[in-house]
């Protein structure tokens, strides 16, 4: 008797164990998002793909999909609101990290440390880059009407269109405004996208110009002084918060960390905005960013027709700069005729979409260098990208 009691207590505690594991909890859908997360893990560190942001954005959805886990309830943001009620109560951990991307933090602490690594000498000494990085962000605001006529919200098409610019902090800053639930496939889109500008644009940059066009040489840039430096991102900072001041939080947070860098007083404050809490901000926003990459928001029709649009607005910001290069030289004398192989830079992905431009510029004629041209529209369109999400947040928030 003791022995049958025994069997049966024994056998009802391991059903309880079984029970109580995530195995007995699992479904397809979240066997498919840890297939994916393995698939994004294998991509950032066989092959290199965006490493910094995608191996924690895979690792975050690793563990969302995880069953019973509990570390992130979607729930508990539906409707794009924080629902505070619940919150102390069924938060896990990636719950609270979460809040850093909702509140728009990381992005912004992001951009401090991408002002504080970006050098605006380029673009000084050449004004005209401007104009070649805001003809890039076209792909953004043509794939915005695009999405919206394939039946996305105006706020889903403005996030899906942000994806043009090449910049991801700027599309999960304006993606977690206007359209939370979209937050994971973006991201996963915009940095995948980043990580295939070796790949995506010289094809494009090859239809669009002809051999005589890729070989332009440019003259040298201009030396530009320290104070121009300095007075730059003040100068910006204050005219584009004030002409768009939904673009404050992104455009002065950029500029704050490039006054660090240039002003030459706070090297040490520089210097932690590069490293230490750039290093931190990143592993926290990609892995809450990851976290949103559930079942229920990923697996669908909907993120296939994201990652549709989101390669579309980036070949169209790739031809934009092209094409504006092109229509600027019919303008000037043979001597200042501008490559129009830069204009592809206006993208924002720093720097690699400059390297690029130097690539291809290089495999016409050796001996000419593109790059430190490139560097202007390149960072300009990090400051474009800004300006774009500002304008869409102004409309569409």
């Amino acid at each position: 008797m003791m022995t049958l009691l025994s069997a049966n207590f024994t056998t009802e505690s391991l059903l309880k164990f079984v029970e109580s594991t995530g195995f007995a909890g699992a479904t397809w859908g979240n066997v498919a998002m840890i297939g994916v997360a393995f698939l994004l893990l294998y991509l950032a560190i066989k092959h290199k793909f965006e490493p910094l942001l995608l191996f924690t954005i895979a690792f975050g959805m690793l563990l969302s999909n995880l069953p019973d886990a509990n570390m992130y309830h979607s729930e508990l943001f539906a409707e794009g609101h924080v629902h505070w009620g619940s919150f102390v109560r069924d938060a896990g951990l990636l719950d609270y990290l979460y809040l850093g991307v909702k509140l728009g933090i990381y992005p912004c602490l992001i951009f401090v440390g991408v002002g504080a690594m970006t050098d605006f000498g380029p673009l000084i000494a050449n004004p005209k880059s401007f104009l070649l990085g805001a003809a890039a962000q076209i792909g953004i605001f043509l794939t915005f009407i695009g999405a919206f006529a394939l039946g996305f919200t105006p706020a889903q098409a403005g996030s899906i269109g942000i994806i043009g610019g090449a910049d991801g902090p700027t599309a999960i800053f304006l993606t977690s405004k206007l359209a939370p639930e979209l937050l994971g496939p973006i991201a996963v889109a915009a940095y995948s996208y980043m990580a295939l500008v070796p790949v995506i644009q010289p094809p494009i940059m090859r239809m669009l110009t002809s051999k005589k066009e890729r070989s332009i040489r440019m003259s040298q840039l201009r030396t530009v002084s320290k104070t121009e430096k300095i007075l730059f991102p003040i100068l910006i900072a204050v005219i584009i918060s004030l002409l768009l001041p939904s673009a404050a939080p992104l455009v002065g947070c950029l500029m704050l960390g490039n006054l660090m860098k240039e002003c030459g007083v706070v090297d040490r404050l520089s210097k932690t905005v590069q490293n230490e809490l750039m290093n931190i901000v990143v592993i926290f926003l990609g892995i809450t960013v990851g976290a949103t990459a559930t079942a229920d928001a990923f697996l669908n029709f909907r993120t296939l027709g994201i990652l549709v649009l989101g390669v579309v607005a980036f070949c169209m910001g790739t031809a934009g700069g092209v094409l504006l290069a092109k229509l600027m030289n019919l303008f000037v004398k043979e001597g200042n005729k501008i490559n129009p192989l830069i204009g592809s830079a206006g993208v924002s992905a720093v720097p690699m979409a400059a390297r690029v431009s130097q690539a291809e510029g290089q495999k016409e004629d050796p001996s000419n260098f593109l790059l430190m041209h490139a560097m202007g529209p390149n960072v300009a369109g990090v400051v474009g990208s800004a300006v774009a999400a500002g304008i869409l947040l102004s409309y569409l928030g």
